[in-house]
């Protein structure tokens, strides 16, 4: 197993090597390493980890400190009013006195505050993210066995279409010797300007499916860049991965129905609806909370030269009624439970086809090949003996022409059908949910999603992801 770094490290070093890998193999072990898709899966997998401390937070206290400082002025002006009885009449003489004082308050504290009870809503929203990150896993084996299914498809699309091309040019050259030695005879008076143009007009035919045969491997190339990451260079001929498949189709379909991520992920997404079922209503449930809070002052007033004061205060608070959204938000989740069920059965019902199909298409290229492999052999001795009897005239050229197409043909259809065959192993092993990296023991650091969970899920600070960033 690796880490997300150490991943990271090997992937760059993979991309920034030499490209051209030689085996189906190589392919996919550079699809795995390279390929964007699988990346972005797994850095969504890691942001789905941090749900669960998010969850684990609602057991830790909440702790904040506050302080305060500053200036106050007090300016206070007083009046005494006195009476002076030996004056004729007695007069009343007013003395003002000024009072101005300056202090500096200042004050700092800090509160703890801890729930004890909150209707089991923290128990149940961190199984809740548990559930989420394993349905983020078996996404992400989803989006693997896509990507490797790509990239062994994409692999022999390159080998069927430099095969293609290769007959492709082989045949515009026999034409071409065809269309000489039909002018030669032209010359001497053996066959028509009919035989001729016929000749010509198959060289022309031969000319243009040759260019489409070189637009196909461009784009099987450019393809192949896209899901592996490199540009293909020499490719080894592929092999069918029949051995890590099950014997029988009923042993298929059970495997199929088992093991298949899309299925597990959607009995994780079962899971998910189902406690958030739980989360809801534990918003009808009393709240219980512990409050500890301590605060310390200096010059609050003139004569304050400083203040303490400390409280632990428990509280509890029951909800009645509010508004009746808590109800709506119950009745809403429970409905989001029976769409997720139904989607759970719709995906039991699609792996369980996508397995019946898989296994179809394989037995037919497999007797597609046998089939394919007769049929070149045939034409082969067709083509043979239509060059033998147009020598002595029994044949004419078009007849020759014919006979040349169709062992062309047969010779492309059986690259196809061997393409066919090695793509349908590899698609029924998905279709079980067993195209992955340990299965076909590919040599290559195998990515493990609970490194980076094992890594943040009881991180209490920071800022920082595992990865340094």
């Amino acid at each position: 197993m690796t880490s997300p770094t150490a991943f990271a490290s090997e992937r760059r070093a993979a991309v920034n090597g030499t490209g051209g890998v030689s085996t189906l193999e190589q392919a996919l072990v550079a699809a795995y390493q390279n390929n964007p898709q699988i990346n972005a899966q797994r850095a969504l997998v890691r942001a789905t980890d941090e749900a669960v401390p998010q969850a684990l937070s609602g057991y830790r206290p909440r702790i904040s400190a506050t302080g305060s400082t500053g200036v106050q002025w007090n300016d206070t002006t007083t009046e005494t009013r006195v009476l002076v009885p030996l004056t004729n009449p007695p007069e009343v003489v007013g003395q003002r006195n000024n009072n101005s004082h300056r202090h500096y308050p200042k004050t700092y504290g800090a509160t703890l505050t801890q729930n004890v009870f909150n209707g089991f809503q923290t128990a149940n929203r961190t199984r809740q993210a548990e559930a989420q990150v394993f349905s983020a896993r078996e996404t992400l084996r989803v989006i693997e066995q896509t990507v490797l299914l790509d990239a062994a498809t994409v692999y022999m699309n390159v080998l069927r279409d430099t095969a293609v091309l290769e007959l492709q040019r082989r045949n515009v050259e026999v034409i071409q010797e065809q269309l000489r030695q039909t002018r030669d005879r032209f010359n001497v008076g053996e066959v028509t300007r009919t035989d001729v143009a016929q000749a010509e007009s198959r060289v022309a035919a031969a000319q243009s499916q040759f260019l489409s045969a070189q637009a196909n491997l461009t784009t099987s190339r450019a393809a192949y860049r896209r899901v592996i990451g490199v540009d293909p260079g020499r490719l080894a001929n592929g092999t069918p991965v029949d051995r890590f498949s099950p014997r029988t189709l009923d042993l298929a379909v059970a495997q199929g129905q088992a093991e298949n991520p899309s299925v597990n992920a959607a009995e994780f997404g079962v899971d998910v609806a189902q406690l958030q079922v739980k989360v809801n209503e534990g918003a009808l449930y009393p709240t219980v909370n512990v409050t500890a809070s301590a605060q310390q002052s200096h010059w609050t007033s003139e004569n304050n030269v400083r203040t303490f004061q400390g409280s632990v205060v428990g509280q509890i608070t029951v909800p009645i009624y509010q508004g009746g959204s808590e109800y709506s938000l119950i009745r809403q989740a429970k409905e989001t439970v029976g769409q997720r069920r139904l989607e759970l059965a719709l995906n039991r019902d699609q792996a369980r086809a996508n397995v019946v199909q898989s296994w179809g298409q394989l037995e037919a290229a497999k007797a597609q090949i046998d089939a394919t492999r007769a049929q070149v052999t045939a034409a082969e001795i067709a083509l043979n003996g239509v060059r033998e009897e147009a020598r002595v005239g029994q044949r004419t050229t078009l007849d020759v022409l014919n006979a040349t197409q169709e062992l062309l043909n047969a010779r492309v259809a059986l690259v196809t059908a061997q393409r066919d065959r090695v793509v349908a192993s590899y698609t029924l092993l998905s279709a079980v949910g067993r195209l992955s990296v340990p299965v076909l023991g590919l040599q290559v650091p195998l990515y493990d999603p609970m490194v980076h969970y094992q890594q943040v899920r009881d991180a209490w600070i920071g800022i920082r992801t595992p990865d340094g960033r």
